[in-house]
This record gives C-alpha cells, sequence and structure tokens, in this order.
C-alpha cells in the first residue's frame, strides 16, 4: 500500500525535444541537440512526441524514456568549464546536456530510484542514472566531459512512462510513492563511478528495480569481482 503522502518535490522548468541527425564522428548519429517547447507535450511509452534518439541499442526505449536534469547543476559547470566556450555557450541555457525536462528543486542526491512522480497528467518512475557517452566530449568541445560528469555525480536520470499523458513548463513534479528511499540515484552512480564491487552493496542494489542494462552491470560485477570496461563509452572508438 502507498503510504507516501503526495508532495510536489520539483518544478518542470522546460520541456525539450530533438530530432536524430548526423553527428561529429562518421556514421554516428545523435537526437543530444534538444530544443525548448512551448505548450503542452504529449509523453507516450517511449517518450516525448518529436523526440528521437540516434542509436536505439543504447538509447531510449521504454526504461529510457525521458532524460531528467537538474537546472542548478549548471552553475557548478559554467565554473568549472569557464576557458570553455563552445560549453559556456550551451550552458546558457536548458538542453546542454540532452534532457527532456530541465527540473528546480531536486537533483540526483534527491532523487530515488524506483520514486513514482505524476508531472501534469502523466506518472512516471524513476528507472536509472545516466551513463554518459563520448558524445557530450564532442559537444562540449572538452576531451573528457563524459568522464567528468560520470565522476561528477552530475549525471541526470531516466524516466520511464507508467501513464501517458500531457506535461508542459511549470507542472509541479509531485511525488506518488518512493519504495527505496535509501537509494539515491547519486548513491548509485557513486557506486558505478568507483568501481566499487563489494558483494554485501552489489546484492543490495540487485533487488532494486533495476532496468535489464543495470541488472547486467551488477550481476556481472558481483560474479566477476571487477568494474566493467568504460573506454568504448567514454572515449568512443577511433575515426
Amino acid at each position: 500500500m502507498n503510504t507516501t503522502p503526495l508532495q510536489s518535490i520539483a518544478q518542470l522548468r522546460a520541456v525539450l525535444t530533438g530530432r536524430a541527425l548526423a553527428y561529429t564522428r562518421p556514421g554516428s548519429r545523435s537526437g543530444i541537440d534538444k530544443h525548448v517547447l512551448n505548450g503542452s507535450v504529449r509523453v507516450g511509452p517511449l517518450g516525448l512526441e518529436g523526440d528521437e534518439q540516434g542509436d536505439p541499442r543504447v538509447h531510449g526505449g521504454p526504461d529510457k524514456a525521458v532524460h531528467c536534469y537538474a537546472w542548478p547543476r549548471y552553475l557548478p559547470w559554467r565554473q568549472e568549464l569557464a576557458d570553455h566556450a563552445q560549453a559556456q555557450a550551451l550552458l546558457e541555457k536548458p538542453g546542454a546536456f540532452g534532457e527532456n525536462f530541465s527540473l528546480d528543486g531536486i537533483d540526483e542526491t534527491q532523487v530515488c530510484i524506483g520514486d513514482q512522480w505524476q508531472v501534469g497528467s502523466a506518472r512516471f518512475e524513476v528507472s536509472q542514472g545516466r551513463q554518459p557517452c563520448w558524445k557530450l566530449n564532442d559537444r562540449f568541445a572538452v576531451p573528457d566531459m563524459a568522464l567528468r560528469v560520470q565522476t561528477s555525480l552530475r549525471a541526470g536520470w531516466y524516466l520511464r512512462v507508467l501513464q501517458p499523458g500531457q506535461v508542459r513548463a511549470g507542472d509541479d513534479v509531485v511525488l506518488r510513492h518512493r519504495p527505496h528511499p535509501d537509494w539515491t540515484i547519486a548513491r548509485l552512480l557513486q557506486v558505478i563511478a568507483e568501481r566499487d564491487c563489494t558483494p554485501d552493496t552489489l546484492r543490495q542494489i540487485l533487488t532494486l528495480p533495476l532496468p535489464p542494462s543495470w541488472h547486467r552491470l551488477f550481476s556481472r560485477r558481483l560474479e566477476n569481482t571487477s568494474a566493467e570496461d568504460w573506454s568504448s563509452r567514454l572515449v568512443g572508438k577511433s575515426s
């Protein structure tokens, strides 16, 4: 039985979508270039109407239907990347990280896996944190940007859609249920970033409602007692 009191925990600052286009490296495509939408936007099982992903093998799908990023996280990035002109231009407005929802009032330390949200007439569940890839390096013109995002734990998170509906900028994010209050997205991202292979920690994580990709990740760590290779994801293949 859900005993979580309904409460507004954040506000939707902006809603963004983007088309999948040819990207910076030969043969690559990406929908990371998102643009703010005005008015009401339809949300279905695979995300926002009109949004696309360039590589559906690793992006999008029901467990990554909506990417969220906390707007207050932009300030430390602007400070850290003060000498990078391309990054500064991106960080002037929401969408720099390819997010669909730019949020005020909440970040990775305050979001827990399995949280259920009401936003507008749609309902969502927090499915996993983001594991950044090399496309951020190219987008920001910072060679180690993906690694910086990963180690900072300022990576954002994903939602799956429990009930389709309509959302718009200014909507409250209402917490309907929090079944795993001890497991924030930041805590899970930290386990990944620090290559933590502690068996007890991994066994606890494997009891959570993980998407298949994260279940495989933590299962393999438990089985192999070692962390996965990140090089392809963080750097990409040489062109």
